[in-house]
């Protein structure tokens, strides 16, 4: 095959100008250097925080005899969840065939990739044993949970890692004859990744019937990541977890949390990498509204998991729930309903709110509620042992985070961020191909 486009409309002037706007911010500067090396020094820290543990065991975390979960399993709960806008975005809505979603797709499967490589290592930190993880998968029974999520986990982060890589190689193709004033090592690494992409229909033919087997074949994955999670507290019979609810509330929740990480990323890439005209308030107004469904169907299943054990008022249900509504507990729970539910809910229903700062502050508030919702749902049902608790010391059963563990949590965060810095400043976020190709059907269609 000859060495050029077969596709006239990627020739074009405009053409060479949308390239050149999505490529400028891949670039090593000064900024980038400084915030990598800040994260690298923060997580270093974390790390330390992580070496205590391993030599003094998980004594020094928050976790005792009776709450043996906390802070890292809420996380890896958080982090799964969070993943799954990347199937949101590009597999649902792809699938319908909304065409809206081309600037901000792989922004949501930087993320998917970034949170669901981290979620793997984040159970590691619970682990008291982590130089025994093999044994699970020399050693597993089908009858596990554990080894299903592990087996999920792995297999979405592969078809995330995917989904993001393989609709990028046009991209490539394009962006590597443009690289004059990039770092070097980038030239020969877009040269590789491209795989001899000439542009000819042929290619993305094979290339689209690739994705859209992808695309399908995520669905089913991706709603299993988070359904044999929620499979690991429903199959007990402790109060709180004991509930046939918990894989749609788990999937519906998911998409809260997703989408409200989505919608920060976008405000960011928007303001920081100029890309204002890729990234409108249109994106933002229609994000809104995805981001009021997925809350409304969360609230509904919130309502559901409360409700029905409130109405019956079992006798360890009727504690869990004082605790959680008038308890010791009540203040967070609340909030967490409050400000990082309900309230979102109403206020996404006014046009002027969807707008791009007023998203970022609602998203923000629910990213964060997200994560303290997972926190709840982990902790306090451990907090009341069906069997007696006589002649311990109170910390034995009372949870409180420590500072160590605070820290290796906050590892996880920063590895997510230096991964999402590393793909977003390395390759171009906004699809250039998808985007000249939409370009020109919208100035067809004004002419």
């Amino acid at each position: 095959m000859p060495e050029h486009n077969t596709i006239p409309e990627l020739e074009t002037e405009k053409a060479g100008r949308i390239a050149d706007e999505i490529m400028r911010p891949v670039r090593m500067n000064r900024g980038f250097v400084l915030w990598l090396g800040f994260l690298f020094v923060l997580l270093a820290i974390c790390l330390m925080a992580y070496v205590m543990q391993l030599r003094n065991g998980l004594i020094v975390a928050g976790i005792r005899d009776f709450t043996s979960w906390g802070m890292y399993i809420a996380n890896f709960v958080f982090f799964v969840a969070t993943s799954l806008v990347g199937m949101l975005i590009s597999c649902v809505l792809g699938l319908i065939g909304f065409k809206w979603i081309t600037p901000i797709a792989r922004i949501a499967e930087i993320i998917a990739v970034a949170f669901a490589a981290v979620a793997g290592l984040v159970i590691i930190s619970d682990m008291g044993r982590p130089d025994r993880l093999h044994y699970v998968i020399m050693f597993g029974r089908v009858q596990s949970p554990i080894l299903w999520d592990i087996t999920v986990v792995t297999t979405y982060f592969v078809l995330s890692l995917l989904l993001w890589f393989l609709p990028m190689i046009p991209d490539l193709a394009v962006a590597k004859n443009r690289l004059k004033d990039k770092p070097a090592f980038l030239a020969g690494t877009y040269k590789v990744l491209s795989f001899k992409w000439f542009h000819h229909e042929e290619q993305y033919k094979i290339l689209n019937q690739a994705v859209r087997i992808l695309l399908i074949l995520i669905v089913p994955t991706a709603l299993a990541i988070h359904t044999v999670t929620s499979w690991l507290f429903a199959s007990t019979p402790r109060t709180g977890w004991d509930s046939t609810n918990f894989g749609a509330y788990f999937v519906s929740g998911a998409f809260v949390a997703g989408t409200a990480a989505l919608v920060i990323a976008m405000f960011f890439f928007r303001t920081n990498y100029h890309f204002r005209h890729y990234i409108t308030d249109l994106h933002f107004e229609r994000i809104g509204r995805l981001l009021f469904l997925v809350a409304v169907v969360y609230l509904y299943f919130n309502l559901n998991e409360y409700l029905v054990p409130a109405y019956k008022m079992k006798k360890f249900d009727a504690i869990h729930l004082h605790e959680l509504f008038v308890g010791k507990h009540a203040l967070l729970y609340w909030c967490v309903q409050i400000a990082g539910l309900v309230l979102p809910v109403i206020l996404l229903l006014f046009r002027k709110i969807r707008k791009p700062v007023p998203m970022l502050i609602i998203a923000v508030i629910m990213f964060a509620a997200a994560w303290i919702k997972r926190l709840i749902i982990v902790a306090p049902p451990q907090a009341h042992p069906n069997l007696p608790v006589q002649f311990v010391p109170e910390e034995w059963f009372v949870y409180r985070p420590t500072l160590i563990e605070s820290g290796i949590t906050l590892g996880s965060f920063v590895m997510v961020l230096i991964i999402i810095t590393l793909l977003s400043k390395l390759f171009p976020v906004i699809p250039i191909v998808d985007t000249i190709r939409e370009e020109n059907k919208n100035i067809a269609s004004e002419t």
